[in-house]
């Protein structure tokens, strides 16, 4: 039996294109192709994105904001953010937060969400945080089964994003007790 060659680690600014890659097909599928179609008439493409990538890989902007990356081999199929928690009613030294947590579209169900979310509560632990919050797309039923299903909960707390185009997208947080 041959056993898949899977991990999870610190992103590296090596790691920026395929995290620019996940990041824009998600977003493809996630928003229907408009957000990915107007970064793509704003001259906005996957090449820009690792750039930016590169540069928050390379200089973190605080000690305890982490990127990491899912591994098939040394593609990257899924990736995540932690750090402290920047809500009004937040306490930034024990509140920690996944503030992105994405899985390739290609890449679902095949257990990179799992390996991924534990890395990002061991990180969140490891970097002294006692509570961890999530916002999730209100919409995406997926996403919110599979943290619910991993003891995650609503926390009551929901909030609003628009883009300039005042296209909106609700959110709900989810939070959790690290042990």
């Amino acid at each position: 039996m041959v056993a898949a060659d899977v991990s999870v680690r610190v992103g590296w600014p090596a790691d920026a294109p395929g995290i620019a890659g996940v990041q824009l097909r998600s977003w493809q599928q996630r928003y229907d192709g408009r957000l990915a179609a107007r970064l793509a008439a704003q001259g906005i493409g996957v090449d820009d994105l690792a750039e930016a990538w590169r540069g928050t890989l390379a200089r973190p902007p605080q000690a305890r904001q982490r990127a990491l990356v899912a591994l098939v081999h040394d593609r990257v199929v899924g990736f995540a953010l932690t750090g402290p928690n920047a809500d009004p009613d937040a306490d930034p030294s024990a509140d920690g937060e996944i503030g992105e947590f994405t899985v390739d579209p290609d890449g679902t169900r095949a257990g990179h969400g799992s390996r991924l979310l534990q890395a990002c509560v061991d990180t969140l632990v490891a970097d002294r945080f006692t509570r961890a919050v999530c916002w999730v797309d209100a919409a995406d039923d997926v996403v919110r089964a599979f943290l619910t299903s991993a003891g995650w909960e609503p926390d009551g707390a929901s909030r609003e994003l628009a883009d300039e185009d005042g296209t909106a997208v609700k959110q709900v947080r989810l939070h959790t007790a690290l042990a």
